[in-house]
């Protein structure tokens, strides 16, 4: 969320953030509110002090037994008491349409970001791993898992409609072990702190990461107060809300391993087979709190830690810097890793890992105190996926897939896996 007086000192940088990310500039129209609501704050104020001198002019009026000027006075206080009163409604009107204005425009980009409209603009940073070259076709995920007789699509939608997907047995475990290695690996290397925050939140938590107003359609409602958090990064970065760190504890890294629900509802027709895009899902999650100084060095520090998953489990990958056009609502520079899906012959996203800078921070009011002391200030957020666990499963399923049918364990989940070396059709 903006600060008004930044808009105010950097109009034509805003304006530029947002056309560069496909939209209209609004500076223009955001000042000309603010300018109403600063009219409305020095007319409140220009009748308050007159209020106050006619209330000592009242008193003076009544020692000096000038009754008919004293009732005048009097007269002339309720009239201003009444322009007051509008006044101040006035004001609280204007603060609550800026603030609502301000609460749905997107993060303005950093200059080092590509400028671009859509996916096809974003930039490959790098590429790791070279994908295997198959002596047969390879299938894709849901054939294989449905071949093993693991997947179960059919019914999970009878109980819970499309979207959805039963994963049983050698499976399950599987899917189970890959979180758990993504988990121990972001502890006991990258230096995370593991939470198991709760996963129904309210109104404020959504409002303080962006998720609201603007995203409530692609969000799952439990009853009026609460909502299914869509990633751990919503639980995460709210346990600073309201919140001022010493600046000695930062960075702050943060990890859960969390069933995320997203409603899609812009993905009608996309990936409706398998589980690249569904209803209910895991996700290993990072975040990190930072100074200022310090959010560019966590940037790619995150994103090193999320690739460290896919090298350890040798699966190809890309790294892509998003372009203006294709970032997140909140972000102000985001990096796309892409996993090789052989089944599918193309790079799909396993995780996104973005700076926030102090746009978060300001709607959650997360703070700390300089170590300098020059005072307080907001923190900067960051938020990454380390990484998505159905789609790593998908990755290693259709990377790892022998001609018999069969799936060859990754080496690095052998010791979360019992002894079983391979998934295969008993």
């Amino acid at each position: 969320m903006y600060d008004i007086r930044w808009i105010r000192e950097n109009a034509d940088l805003f304006d530029k953030g947002l056309v560069s990310r496909g939209l209209e500039p609004l500076s223009k129209d955001l000042l000309a509110l603010d300018d109403r609501r600063r009219a409305a704050i020095s007319l409140a104020q220009s009748v308050q002090e007159k209020r106050n001198v006619f209330s000592k002019e009242i008193g003076q009026a009544i020692a000096n037994k000038d009754t008919g000027r004293a009732e005048a006075l009097k007269l002339e206080v309720a009239r201003l008491k009444e322009t007051l009163t509008a006044s101040e409604d006035q004001e609280k009107q204007l603060i609550a349409a800026l603030d609502a204005a301000l609460s749905t425009i997107a993060n303005t980009p950093l200059e080092s970001v590509p400028v671009g409209r859509d996916e096809r603009e974003n930039v490959v940073r790098s590429v790791w791993g070279q994908p295997r070259d198959f002596s047969f076709s390879p299938k894709q995920h849901f054939e294989i898992g449905e071949n093993l007789g693991l997947m179960d699509f059919e019914t999970a939608a009878k109980m819970s409609g499309a979207r959805f997907v039963i994963n049983k047995g050698a499976l399950a475990r599987l899917e189970r072990a890959l979180g758990q290695f993504m988990l121990d690996l972001h502890t006991s290397v990258h230096g995370y702190q593991e939470v198991n925050p709760p996963i129904l939140v309210k109104d404020h938590a959504m409002f303080g990461t962006g998720q609201l107003p603007k995203f409530a359609d692609d969000l799952f409602r439990v009853l009026p107060d609460y909502w299914l958090i869509p990633t751990a990064e919503v639980s995460l970065t709210n346990m600073v809300r309201d919140n001022i760190l010493d600046e000695a504890a930062l960075p702050l890294r943060l990890t859960a391993l969390t069933p995320c629900f997203r409603a899609e509802a812009g993905a009608a027709g996309r990936d409706t087979r398998g589980m690249i895009r569904q209803h209910q899902f895991s996700k290993v999650e990072l975040v990190t709190i930072a100074s200022p100084e310090q959010s560019e060095a966590e940037h790619d520090y995150m994103t090193r830690s999320a690739e460290r998953v896919l090298q350890d489990l040798e699966l190809p990958y890309r790294v892509l810097t998003l372009c203006t056009g294709d970032m997140g609502f909140g972000s102000q520079k985001t990096y796309d890793i892409e996993v090789w899906l052989p089944g599918q012959n193309q790079y799909r996203e396993i995780s996104s890992c973005s700076v926030c800078g102090d746009f978060q921070a300001r709607r959650m009011n997360a703070r700390f105190r300089a170590s300098d002391g020059s005072g307080v200030r907001f923190v900067h957020t960051l938020n990454g996926s380390g990484i998505a666990v159905g789609r790593a499963l998908v990755a290693v399923l259709e990377n790892y897939q022998n001609e018999d049918g069969s799936v060859t364990i990754p080496a690095a989940l052998l010791p979360y896996m019992g002894g079983m070396k391979r998934l295969e059709r008993h």
